[in-house]
């Protein structure tokens, strides 16, 4: 876990000096809890909890009075969705000017799904989001082919072999859909969840028909968005919105879909080596998820969208942050065209910047200021 961003340490040892609350959010097995004591080691009064353990839940049987036994100490408590009623001890005690603690949590599930019980906290916690290896973080030591191939989660992209990270993978999903989301408070049937999210590894990077799912599957439309909404809040998929502009034209309104780690949608299909990966009519809209994630969190600030009218005019990814828009096309080729569409969507969102990213060795101008990137050269990029 040495690869971990140093950035993002160095920013949330920022936040613990100006807040009272900091929370590490992410997917379960990211590195939440390494990063967290690397953290906590750095700091001689501190203490670290971990809420699945029964031994270190017995201690807070009254909170309260623990919490206050360690004053003056830095208190990190790991899976803390799993104890919700902390939450309303921790306001009481950060408001009481006599605490001189601080308090880092760590969460396995989203701000929109925690906020459900720390709603009390508004304005006294900072959130950071820890996602899967990144590819500036580990392509000095590991091949972009591996990568996207295993995806960003570090026991399978660290993992001796092809088959072991597959093997790991699999483990993964059941675990989740077994073990985790019963201890998330959801009591849904796993067999019914991963038929799911099986499904949505196939409708990767497409729009979301809720209807089409709805009768697919057999329930209402209400039960099929609840699931796909936890799905979302434990950073297991990404639902991207449509862009609006003011134009006349008529615009798609539903999201896409995205299996957000491309090792977990590999595991979804059963993809367990680059060979399959490479024959499947998935290897282009999983190529898209690794790129949308690696830029997503270089623009960590900016509103993610696509874009996409009935007529057939679409860009893959707008970005905007105040008046400013970042338009992406991306490609899996090493020699990328783009259609008609792509140039009348460029008309219509009118973006600052425009980029295709594909597999290329070197960044060169295409066409009427549009530059085609290399993803790395790209995350490189100071434009911003």
């Amino acid at each position: 876990m040495a690869l971990i961003d140093r950035s993002l340490e160095l920013r949330i040892s920022d936040s613990l000096g100006l807040n009272p609350v900091t929370a590490i959010i992410g997917a379960r097995q990211v590195g939440k809890s390494t990063l967290a004591k690397m953290i906590v080691g750095r700091d001689e009064k501190s203490l670290y909890l971990d809420m699945e353990k029964p031994s270190d839940r017995a201690k807070l049987t009254d909170a309260e009075a623990f919490f206050g036994l360690h004053n003056d100490k830095l208190i990190c408590i790991d899976e803390i969705q799993l104890i919700p009623n902390l939450f309303s001890v921790m306001r009481s005690l950060v408001d009481d000017a006599e605490f001189k603690g601080k308090f880092l949590v760590l969460g396995s599930a989203s701000p929109e799904l925690l906020r459900q019980s720390a709603e009390s906290l508004a304005g006294r916690i900072s959130y950071f989001e820890l996602t899967p290896f990144l590819l500036s973080e580990i392509k000095e030591h590991h091949s972009l082919r591996k990568y996207h191939l295993r995806g960003g989660f570090p026991r399978a992209i660290l993992a001796p072999s092809d088959e072991i990270s597959f093997d790991w993978l699999a483990n993964f999903k059941m675990t989740f859909l077994e073990r985790d989301l019963r201890m998330f408070g959801f009591n849904l049937p796993p067999e019914r969840l991963h038929r799911l999210w099986t499904m949505l590894a196939h409708l990767n990077g497409q729009q979301l028909n809720y209807s089409q799912i709805s009768k697919s599957m057999g329930f209402d439309q209400k039960t099929i968005r609840n699931h796909i909404d936890i799905l979302s809040k434990t950073f297991m998929i990404r639902l991207l919105k449509p862009f609006h502009t003011n134009t006349k034209k008529r615009l798609v309104k539903s999201p896409k879909i995205y299996i957000r780690d491309t090792g977990i949608l590999h595991a979804l299909l059963r993809i367990s080596t680059y060979e399959e990966l490479y024959s499947h009519p998935i290897y282009g809209s999983s190529w898209e998820t690794l790129v949308i994630e690696n830029i997503l969190q270089k623009h960590k600030n900016w509103e993610p969208y696509y874009y996409r009218t009935s007529s057939g005019a679409e860009l893959d990814l707008v970005l905007t942050k105040a008046n400013k828009k970042i338009a992406f096309e991306i490609k899996a080729s090493p020699a990328p065209k783009v259609s008609r569409g792509f140039w009348s969507a460029i008309d219509d969102v009118a973006p600052d910047y425009s980029y295709i990213i594909a597999q290329v060795e070197e960044p060169y101008p295409y066409k009427n200021d549009v530059w085609v990137y290399p993803l790395t050269k790209y995350l490189n990029n100071e434009t911003d």
